[in-house]
């Protein structure tokens, strides 16, 4: 269980899950390394919204956190 001003990768660690996304070169799992927004490589889905630095974003409840394959393309808001 997340504790209040636990970012999402701290979070996810700390629940035993090492892997946020996977590379879209060669596949491979990625997860956090740097937790201060730099190598971009705890990107995850918070609430359908994909490409989230999961160190720089603090839970909340009813979050929904999901990882995705490489970066993916933002969308255009409507």
């Amino acid at each position: 269980m997340a504790r209040q001003g636990d970012s999402v990768a701290a979070a996810l660690l700390a629940a035993g899950y090492d892997s946020t996304r996977r590379s879209p070169v060669s596949g491979a799992a990625r997860g956090p390394y740097c937790m201060m927004g730099v190598c971009f490589e705890c990107l995850v889905k918070i609430d359908g919204r994909p490409n989230r630095q999961g160190c720089m974003t603090n839970v909340a409840e009813g979050m929904r956190i999901e990882t995705q394959d490489g970066a993916t393309m933002p969308r255009q808001e409507e």
